[in-house]
């Protein structure tokens, strides 16, 4: 265990309950809204008068804004300060959030969306850099499990929040809920938050213009491929090249420049980069998941937004509980890598589970898959954002947390991406095969070649036979698609054995590095 002269945070607040109720606040705030206003989108097209095509952009510039900027966090950081930097992201992220709710027209809304996006990006890295700087090592890895509990808990909250705020209210509610909650945030981190050391640094104009370019790209490809009908259009193919080309070269910089955007030593540490990875599976699987389920429940099973919410809560639950006692495990020594193979193993059997499924699954088996999912997960979350930092010397926490979010954020677009593209070419294809079985000697209560004798009854028999040969071939695709995430699963864990053992009770900053331990930037 730790010697009382070296269990001391690396930047002490003075109250440091206070302090992580408002970080928590923050960062739940901007989780929610990656998914809150999804809800909201049907309602906003008709108010501001915009076509399909155009309103997809309010969700694409607020990825595409939180993508090019997440990367500079660590830079910004040092540049003014990580304390001016968090208070300047959540007040603007609260001003363009007002602005999202007052807009006229959807150029508007767009460009309040990448205000919301650009402001928002740095809260999420800053506030695991804070979690973890501002709480001694001995109870650093139970406050990374209650920081996992609002990354995992916000994007099954935020479109059963924005479901309700829309129909109770208005899609405008939805930006302005933003407000209250925000400025508990901001008062808490004024008065609260410390700051680590100005760091001076070089800025890397080219290594973030190729990583600018890299993310844009890939994230117009995967949020746009849909609408042109993917590699058909030559507009994929540009966004193909350009990723590709940029990523290609921004790998050859990272690892000659001078001066990198990245620090080098982050990927001479095989724990981070393990653990990078696995961020990236647990967006891809966490977050397509939750794409999934609301849209099958509400149009398959026919539940509302508030039965939703419920069946959805028990993943929130499950997480909750496990990170709990993830942390706790953590804190007696127990190896880290038995713990991801456990939580990787359980998430992919509760997906098993939902492959099962059929429209007669009842609302038990549906939150019982959730909260076993959540409780896989959970343990997941927390044991490898604590792997990640272990072995991180404090100067480079904010830089590693930027790299770690946007794993998740890279994965979370992938998944969603491609569990989309094959639910909607998956229910065509098992619709093309179910409708060749559907004759009169399967149907024996319907005579098809005596139909049209009933003219518009005939017709409206037909539209019936076809709706539901469409429910099942849309259960298929969903089936289809939790067979997917389940592989990808559990071809994770082999992935486990690369990492080093560590002791995470012993989570504190690497030995012989001098950490200043006051706020420099603005006093308290």
């Amino acid at each position: 265990m730790f010697a009382a002269t070296d269990d001391v945070a690396t930047l002490p607040a003075k109250n440091p309950f206070l302090l992580s109720v408002g970080v928590m606040l923050a960062s739940l705030l901007q989780i929610l809204d990656t998914t809150i206003a999804n809800v909201a989108i049907p309602h906003m097209q008709s108010t501001l008068g915009a076509t399909s095509d155009e309103i997809s952009w309010v969700l694409t510039s607020y990825i595409v804004a939180t993508a090019i900027a997440m990367p500079i966090t660590g830079w910004l950081a040092d540049q003014v300060g990580s304390r001016r930097l968090f208070i300047f992201s959540v007040a603007g992220f609260i001003i363009s959030s007002i602005m999202c709710g007052m807009a006229q027209n959807i150029t508007q809304m767009v460009l309040f969306r990448a205000l919301q996006g650009a402001t928002g990006a740095f809260i999420s890295p800053l506030s695991q850099a804070a979690m973890i700087d501002t709480n001694k090592p001995s109870k650093q890895s139970q406050m990374m499990a209650v920081w996992g509990m609002g990354i995992m808990v916000g994007p099954i909250l935020g479109p059963i929040l924005g479901g309700w705020l829309t129909e109770n209210w208005n899609w405008r509610s939805v930006f302005y809920v933003n407000l209250p909650v925000g400025m508990i945030a901001l008062v808490i981190l004024i008065a609260e938050l410390p700051s680590r050391q100005i760091l001076r640094r070089r800025f890397d104009i080219a290594g973030f213009a190729l990583v600018a370019i890299a993310l844009t790209s890939l994230q117009l490809l995967l949020d746009r491929g849909n609408h042109i009908d993917w590699f058909q259009s030559i507009e994929a193919w540009v966004y193909m090249f350009l990723t590709l080309s940029a990523a290609w070269i921004g790998v050859i910089h990272l690892a000659t420049a001078k001066e990198p955007l990245f620090n080098r030593q982050l990927f001479a540490d095989s724990n981070f980069v393990v653990a990078g990875l696995l961020s990236l599976v647990i967006g891809i699987v966490m977050f397509a998941t939750m794409a999934l389920l609301p849209p099958m429940l509400q149009r398959l099973f026919g539940y509302g937004v508030i039965d939703t919410g419920e069946a959805l809560m028990a993943r929130g639950f499950g997480t909750l509980i496990s990170m709990q006692i993830a942390g706790y495990l953590l804190r007696t020594g127990f190896d880290p890598r038995v713990l991801l193979s456990t939580g990787f193993a359980i998430a992919g059997i509760s997906l098993w589970e939902m492959s099962q499924w059929s429209l007669q699954t009842d609302y038990y088996h549906i939150a019982m898959s959730g909260f076993v999912q959540g409780f896989g997960m959970g343990a997941v979350f927390v044991t490898v954002n604590a792997s990640a930092f272990v072995t991180l010397a404090p100067s480079m926490r904010t830089d590693g947390s930027s790299l770690m979010n946007l794993m998740r954020s890279i994965g979370s677009s992938v998944g969603i991406s491609i569990v989309t593209t094959l639910l909607a070419r998956n229910v065509q294809v098992a619709h093309s095969d179910l409708a060749g079985h559907v004759t009169a000697s399967v149907t024996e209560a319907i005579d098809f070649s005596t139909l049209d004798r009933f003219q518009d009854l005939g017709e409206a028999t037909l539209r019936m036979v076809d709706a539901e040969v469409n429910r099942q071939a849309a259960m298929i695709a969903y089936i289809d698609d939790f067979y997917l995430m389940m592989w990808i699963t559990f071809a994770t864990i082999p992935l486990i054995a690369l990492m080093r053992k560590a002791d995470l009770s012993q989570f504190s900053p690497r030995s012989g590095e001098q950490v200043e331990h006051r706020s420099v930037d603005i006093p308290h």
